[in-house]
């Protein structure tokens, strides 16, 4: 891969190793090395730390090197003054490199923020289960255990696993949440599910009848 997303101070910016221009444009990186400090000699020191980024990285023999990671405006200043029927090619193959890459990041980004949407909408959504079941549960031991077994029963419907199997699978960790792992998508269809058997036990239903409500509801839909 030419181009690729790395994150620095919290920000994912798309970069190109120095290692990877030097190949590609049949240079030795010893002297691109050299051709990108007398650049950042020559502009702001501010510009410079954006364009290039110091890096290592273990060479064959397991020695730490140096490489600096470029963003696009870095790989331009230093492809600019680069010559030749071959080097055009290759500018050419990063351009759209660059471009393809930053369609990713965009993607990236917009599913991230709709995750980040969902998740505190699920919140929500889960208080409102918990508070239907407080107030429209009659008391009784196993009240406590109501909310977790709504959940247990939402995952093995939509997921077909158990909350182990899925836990297993995805690899939480301790503390960690599954809805941590599911997509927004996923999260969606969690916070359907939970507002259906919110209203479900304000109706009256109990924990069967809705078990038996939301599986045959959700073999119908996949019929169909």
């Amino acid at each position: 891969m030419l181009v690729k997303i790395e994150k620095f101070s919290k920000e994912e910016i798309l970069v190109v190793s120095s290692r990877t221009v030097a190949e590609d444009f049949e240079k030795e990186h010893a002297k691109v090395l050299r051709s990108i400090l007398e650049l950042s000699s020559e502009i702001t020191p501010k510009l410079a730390l954006s364009y290039f980024i110091k890096s290592e990285y273990k060479d064959s023999m397991n020695r730490t090197q140096i490489e600096y990671l470029l963003t696009r405006d870095g790989f331009s200043l230093l492809v600019m003054g680069f010559t030749g029927s071959k080097a055009l090619n290759w500018k050419l193959k990063y351009i759209q490199a660059f471009n393809e890459m930053e369609k990713e990041l965009k993607r990236l980004y917009n599913e991230r923020k709709q995750w980040e949407i969902e998740r505190a909408k699920g919140v929500v959504v889960r208080h409102i289960l918990t508070d239907t079941i407080k107030m429209k549960v009659a008391d009784s031991p196993n009240k406590r255990f109501m909310y977790p077994n709504y959940t247990k029963l939402i995952y093995k419907i939509l997921f077909g696993k158990t909350m182990k199997e899925l836990q297993e699978s995805f690899a939480v960790k301790a503390k960690e949440s599954i809805r941590d792992y599911l997509t927004s998508e996923q999260l969606k269809e969690v916070e359907s599910m939970e507002m259906l058997i919110s209203s479900l036990i304000s109706l009256g239903m109990d924990y069967q009848e809705i078990k038996e409500f939301i599986e045959s509801k959700y073999i119908k839909q996949l019929a169909g």
